[in-house]
């Protein structure tokens, strides 16, 4: 059963031990040795097939709870449909926090969502591990992501176009939004920086399903590598005009398309597409990615093993991370501490992430990137996780 068909989902979890000690209602039930945590949802609305990313959550805590656990604690998970409003993610929080006396949100889902939350989080010391990419979010003592600026993957995708792919002449594609005009930002940046800049660039409505007149732009620039930044229904329309015009050149696009369903939309069409990505792909042999395709297998056998749910599993492993530290420590469990515990970690590997670190006033927790190519329907490290470049990441 899919778990966010659910307007509340509860579940006890994972498990920790040592001297520890906060009030109840902060979360921590000492006698039954549970922490009780938090998150808003998109069960309804238009973003609902970010259900995935729960899915996630929900199967990475089952995992280890049926696994033994940390030392005999539990957490009880719970998450609240907020249709992706962000008015009804505050009334959720607010629910969550003096109703149900959540320790902390964990799992968050949305950039826009997760800024209307910051205001009162902040003022209560709320901790937020959420699933967004914010400047605010970078600098907030309280929030903690591993989803990086649309403008630091921008900047790697024209990194590897130049000295990965040697690409004389690059054109972009952007969805005309913030996500779009931030990465177009990101690849302005970069190529200024090393003297170069775009054949072309065209902004793209999410909605576009015919790009002949993008495709012919591009053929008459002679842009022999495209950056498309946008959805992967547009990646898939583009991909099927550029074959129908006989367009060859190298694709190129953001990690949320590095995903399975796009290619039940393009088909083998994607083979030989290049991806930025954060996360290692969901096929790799790493043990954490094993870990992670076995649990979903079991707990969430409807749930596509992509990018969605492989986010939401990575930012319960930071959650994870963050408490175990705390643990060896001896550190009394408190919303303050947990900050502290965040603020400490040094080149984590929360699940498919790569060596991430957050430190006080900088919450910039993922720091580096790799590329990623599309073949017989599956996805291929083809580059190593390396820092963003410094001229977009410093921005």
């Amino acid at each position: 059963m899919n778990h966010l068909r659910k307007w509340l989902v509860s579940l006890a979890v994972i498990a920790f031990s040592g001297g520890l000690c906060a009030a109840e209602n902060d979360g921590i039930d000492v006698a039954n040795k549970t922490i009780k945590i938090g998150a808003y949802a998109p069960v309804t609305g238009p973003v609902s097939a970010y259900h995935q990313i729960t899915d996630g959550l929900i199967a990475y805590f089952q995992h280890v709870n049926a696994t033994g656990g940390i030392r005999g604690w539990k957490v009880n998970y719970m998450t609240l449909d907020d249709g992706y409003q962000p008015s009804q993610s505050m009334v959720v929080t607010k629910r969550l926090v003096e109703n149900e006396k959540i320790f902390a949100i964990i799992g968050g889902i949305g950039t826009t969502t997760t800024s209307a939350v910051l205001p009162y989080a902040q003022e209560i010391g709320l901790p937020v591990i959420a699933v967004g990419g914010a400047p605010a979010f970078y600098t907030a003592s309280n929030i903690f992501t591993l989803v990086p600026s649309y403008m630091w993957e921008a900047g790697t995708l024209a990194e590897h176009a130049l000295s990965g792919l040697q690409a004389k002449k690059i054109g972009l594609l952007w969805q005309n939004d913030e996500l779009g005009r931030t990465g177009k930002l990101g690849m302005e940046t970069y190529l200024q920086s090393v003297g170069a800049k775009m054949a072309v660039d065209l902004p793209i409505d999410v909605k576009t399903t015919d790009f002949t007149s993008h495709i012919r732009r591009l053929q008459d620039a002679g842009a022999d590598t495209v950056i498309m930044f946008g959805s992967n229904a547009n990646l898939a329309s583009v991909l099927r005009t550029a074959q129908r015009m006989d367009f060859k050149t190298n694709w190129m696009a953001p990690f949320f398309v590095a995903d399975p369903a796009t290619y039940k939309l393009a088909g083998n069409l994607l083979d030989g597409v290049y991806f930025s990505s954060w996360m290692l792909p969901v096929n790799s042999d790493d043990s954490q990615m094993t870990e992670y395709r076995a649990a979903m297998q079991k707990y969430a056998p409807n749930t596509p093993q992509g990018v969605l749910s492989l986010n939401g599993w990575s930012h319960a492993t930071l959650f994870r991370n963050a408490l175990e530290s705390m643990i060896a420590g001896g550190t009394p469990l408190t919303r303050a501490n947990f900050i502290k515990a965040m603020d400490s970690l040094r080149e984590a590997n929360p699940g498919g992430a790569r060596k991430v670190s957050f430190m006080v006033g900088d919450h910039r927790g993922t720091r580096q990137m790799g590329i990623l190519r599309a073949q017989n329907g599956g996805f291929t490290l083809v580059r190593e996780f390396k820092p963003f470049p410094k001229v977009v990441f410093d921005k």
